[in-house]
């Protein structure tokens, strides 16, 4: 008996320690975990970063805070805030420019000018580091509709309100990274207090704390939902375009002129292009890189054009010295430069108004993606300096494609009072493809992509007077314009019979002489009424033609007409 004591105390404590280690595994499983995450890891933050929290969602971008200010990268302004900003780091400013003015802010200076002078500040608005440029939030929210609230690693932004749901806490409890009791804990909720529901599950869901926590509480936790409206902000005012509108359609005809004997020309121009209400002359080019320009314009020719009822607005385009003399002119180069923008827009506006203009119309062509930035920014300038002017501001520009959307027909729907689509070169000289100048399709597409971005009042549709003769031989393709008068003459030199083509809503003719195979497909007074019917479907803002001295009676007649409707 004695021997068998021993084993049987062995035993029980084998027992004993098995029960104690299964419970243990038992609580273990079934117990909260204590386990506090680490913050500076959960946000991905270190130092003086803050996480973003935008509405509901934390951004991979992050915020600074730094000398009790709050700064946002450039980068992240224009992306979640406000785009408006445009940077010059060559000259270490920042500029932002409303309808009426532009505001501008040197790196690392308390301070911003504007019209009305400089401005004290009790923060930097502005800095630069490394290749990284900051703005203060502070300085993004005086022309931005947003809210901001700083807590400890984490920055909370509201750009937008609405209606949100919330619980109540009904008993003290954690909100943890992930649902789930061994999930780490973010931070302790209080019996009573109240979080926002992101999303609900079977038995956890998804909160954020009025400290811009989010993360996961027990169903059991919470009661009371009740739905809440968000109250936006209040100190935010948006910014009002005034429009100089044309009573009626807009009917232009530009009038190119290639030195100031062209002038004498528009008696003539005028004569021809019945119903235009404005004549465009092409009489401004850039000659160099410092915002230089040629002039061909005079007072006379606009008074004269006022004589007959016409409003004129002066041509300023970046290509013609250039194709003339083969000058280097870089448009990038006079754009990127703030000292050399303005000087430019000053010299459009002193211009205009020098020689008695109603309007500017910039034609700006061929300019690259990296220049789009620079563009949109002259264009903004512009249009301030011509609405205290009372200058009327149209823009010529390609039918959209997602290649040229840079030149941000959106925003130009906003600051001009016409934004004028080109709506040809469908195929171009030069190309080596034959094909349609301006085929029903490419104009009908390029209306409705612009209307998605500009008011139909703002729109003025350009027609060609032109079309292009095509010559296929073996594997060269050369071509060659025929201006509108000209196409009935040519087509009886050469003896052929055009057909009505369905597809692009012109009359197309092919043919051979030698080896050469020859394509036109023709602008003429049918091609030129099926467009002038889409134009007035669409209810756009007028018509514009390239060119005065291209035109037949009819053709203009039918101009005329639809102004007139």
């Amino acid at each position: 008996m004695k021997k068998i004591i021993p084993v049987i105390v062995a035993l029980i404590l084998i027992v004993v320690i098995g029960a104690v280690a299964f419970g243990g595994k038992i609580l273990d499983k079934y117990s909260y975990s204590k386990e506090l995450a680490d913050l500076d890891e959960y946000f991905g933050v270190s130092g003086e970063q803050l996480a973003i929290i935008l509405q509901d969602e934390r951004m991979e971008e992050q915020a600074i805070l730094r000398n009790g200010t709050v700064y946002f990268d450039i980068d992240t302004v224009h992306k979640y805030f406000n785009e408006g900003f445009y940077v010059d780091t060559n000259e270490q400013k920042v500029l932002y420019t409303t309808a009426n003015d532009t505001t501008t802010a040197v790196f690392g200076n308390a301070e911003y000018t504007d019209g009305a002078g400089a401005h004290s500040l009790e923060y930097v608005p502005c800095f630069q580091e490394g290749d990284t440029t900051y703005l203060a939030a502070d300085y993004v929210k005086r022309v931005t509709n947003y809210s901001y609230e700083v807590f400890d690693r984490q920055l909370q932004v509201y750009t937008e309100w609405g209606v949100k749901q919330t619980y109540e806490i009904a008993k003290k409890t954690h909100v943890r990274v992930k649902g789930g009791i061994k999930s780490p804990i973010l931070r302790e909720v209080a019996q009573g207090e109240t979080v926002e529901l992101l999303e609900q599950m079977e038995t956890w869901s998804k909160v954020k704390t009025s400290d811009s926590m989010i993360g996961y509480v027990e169903n059991k936790r919470l009661k009371n939902l009740s739905t809440e409206v968000e109250k936006p902000v209040t100190d935010y005012v948006a910014e009002e375009y005034t429009s100089i509108p044309m009573e009626g359609k807009v009917s232009l005809g530009w009038h190119a002129i290639g030195g100031v004997g062209g002038n004498d020309t528009l008696d003539a121009m005028v004569k021809e292009g019945k119903g235009i209400n404005v004549i465009a002359p092409t009489w401004f080019s850039l000659t160099d890189n410092e915002g230089g320009y040629r002039s061909f314009g005079t007072t006379q020719y606009v008074e004269r054009a006022h004589n007959y009822g016409l409003q004129v607005w002066g041509v300023w385009d970046n290509f013609n010295y250039k194709n003339e003399t083969g000058s280097d002119v870089s448009t990038y180069q006079v754009l990127s430069s703030t000292t050399k923008r303005q000087t430019l827009v000053q010299s459009i506006v002193d211009t205009s108004l020098g020689l008695g203009l109603d309007g500017v119309n910039i034609d700006f062509e061929g300019l690259t993606s990296d220049c789009g930035e620079h563009y949109v920014q002259f264009l903004r300038e512009l249009s301030v300096a011509c609405r205290k002017s009372n200058l009327v501001l149209s823009i010529d520009n390609y039918v959209p494609f997602n290649f040229n959307n840079f030149y941000r027909l959106d925003i130009q729907g906003q600051i001009a009072d016409y934004v004028i689509i080109m709506g040809y070169d469908e195929h171009w000289h030069g190309s080596g493809d034959p094909g349609s100048v301006a085929s029903i399709d490419y104009v009908s597409n390029g209306l409705e992509r612009t209307l998605a971005q500009v008011p139909a009042e703002k729109v003025v549709n350009a027609l060609p007077f032109y079309t292009i003769l095509w010559k296929t031989e073996g594997s060269t393709v050369t071509d060659e314009y025929i201006t509108l008068n000209n196409v009935t003459d040519f087509l009886k030199r050469v003896n052929v019979e055009p057909e009505w083509d369905e597809a692009t809503c012109q009359n197309y003719a092919e043919w051979q002489s030698g080896n050469a195979t020859y394509q036109i497909w023709l602008e003429d007074e049918e091609s030129i009424k099926v467009k002038l019917n889409v134009m007035s479907a669409q209810k756009i803002g007028g018509v514009a033609v390239w060119r005065l001295g291209y035109g037949t009676s009819g053709a203009w007649e039918l101009v005329k007409a639809y102004a007139d409707s």
